[in-house]
């Protein structure tokens, strides 16, 4: 069996729950060398692991490793276009966690330094590979949405802000609050089963009303990142906005980290001209909705469990080794870096941004 050699740069929460345990389940891939600037963390995730594994505290190390033949990247989201351009001029295939970048020069240097090499670059879109994402992309596909005009996203928590004054609340390492951190999947997601249209325009709007509150967390997400008690807290805690497309299709969006609703969702609604659906919880519901025979109609697909953390590391594998197509592209991850910034900015000078 073929096996891909694979170096993990960053250790943390979700590399650590999601991602190395999905490599572990998958035979082709190989873990053989981890690092994070942290060696504490290296030395945990290499326990996970097993084995005899190097461990680096530079990334630069480990991409000096020539018989490595994929990096994954899990770091904070200022470095993820660094070490994807590094990686790949070092001749090695790329999967990073989302964001791709945190500005649209340095999504941009990703697809320059992939058309110089030749290799394969992914960035994680793991709500894609649900079980009920597939189930609607075929719906979608066979026309029984119809004309997909119109849709809602978001991701809104009461209260769970992640990392409090650590990387996720300091704008110069984050690049934003829960619009980069949330919005990135599910307009991402919304999008993807609108077909790809293209954004033409945005507006936004940002806050901060929870920086120094209590706290208070009823969200098993908070866990991600290291909070520190005098850290800096300089991004938004609730974005939303609105984008155009050049189809003439709209998308609301709204994101937050902490507000005053009842509970904690994430949700995909698209309206078509034939039915409409829900997607809701990262998957674990699904409902359609429409008109047959002059009578309307609600569907409830039976969706069995899915990991889509590991649906799209398995992907990848099939891209590599089998040759599948790519369910993402470069220039699909340059337009939500592109959105994301736009809406950044519109909220900024309180005016629509074309793009």
């Amino acid at each position: 069996m073929k096996k891909i050699r694979v170096g993990v740069i960053g250790c943390g929460g979700i590399c650590f729950a999601a991602h190395i345990p999905a490599f572990l389940k998958i035979p082709e891939f190989e873990i053989v060398a981890l690092c994070d600037s942290s060696v504490e963390k290296a030395e945990r995730a290499r326990k996970l692991v097993g084995g005899n594994i190097d461990v680096y505290s530079d990334y630069r190390s480990l991409l000096a490793d020539n018989t490595i033949d994929l990096v994954h990247i899990c770091t904070p989201n200022y470095l993820h276009s660094e070490m994807a351009v590094s990686a790949l001029l070092s001749g090695k295939n790329v999967m990073c966690e989302k964001p791709d970048a945190v500005s649209v020069s340095q999504a941009q240097s990703i697809k320059d330094a992939v058309e110089k090499t030749g290799k394969h670059f992914m960035a994680m879109r793991n709500n894609r590979h649900t079980a009920a994402s597939k189930y609607m992309k075929h719906f979608i596909a066979e026309g029984r949405l119809g004309e997909v005009y119109m849709g809602r996203c978001g991701w809104i928590r009461r209260r769970g802000i992640p990392g409090r004054g650590g990387w996720f609340t300091t704008k110069a390492l984050s690049g934003g609050g829960p619009l980069i951190d949330l919005g990135v999947h599910m307009i991402d997601l919304a999008i993807y089963l609108m077909g790809n249209p293209k954004p033409v325009a945005v507006s936004g709007s940002t806050y901060c009303r929870f920086s120094d509150a209590p706290v208070i967390s009823d969200s098993v997400h908070s866990s991600f990142g290291e909070s520190k008690q005098d850290g800096i807290f300089d991004v938004e805690d609730l974005a939303a906005g609105f984008i155009r497309f050049d189809n003439g299709a709209v998308l609301q969006i709204e994101f937050s980290w902490a507000s005053n609703i009842e509970e904690e969702r994430n949700f995909v609604e698209l309206r078509g001209t034939k039915a409409g659906f829900t997607w809701k919880n990262e998957g674990k519901s699904l409902k359609i909705f429409g008109e047959e025979y002059g009578k309307l109609f609600n569907l409830a697909p039976i969706i069995p469990e899915s990991n889509g953390h590991y649906e799209n590391i398995r992907h990848y594998k099939n891209i590599l080794l089998c040759g599948e197509t790519p369910d993402y592209t470069i220039d699909q991850g340059i337009d939500i870096v592109k959105i994301l910034c736009a809406i950044y900015q519109s909220a900024k000078i309180c005016k629509e941004v074309l793009l």
